[in-house]
């Protein structure tokens, strides 16, 4: 589900954006979203997505 924000930090490209989604509590623009699902594996930007991506926080739930 896409969402319209008042602007947020992309993990990817670490700027402000508008639109894009919440994956866990991190934030991803459309354009990275677009950019990395046609990105080959063997593509040097690979790396980087695979990279950037490790950034995400996962919240936890305790019970």
């Amino acid at each position: 589900m896409m969402e319209k924000l008042n602007g947020e930090t992309c993990i990817i490209c670490e700027q402000q954006k508008q639109n894009g989604f919440h994956l866990y509590t991190s934030f991803i623009c459309i354009d990275c979203e677009r950019e990395m699902v046609q990105t080959d594996t063997d593509h040097p930007l690979y790396k980087f997505y695979l990279q950037q991506l490790s950034k995400v926080s996962q919240k936890q739930i305790l019970s």
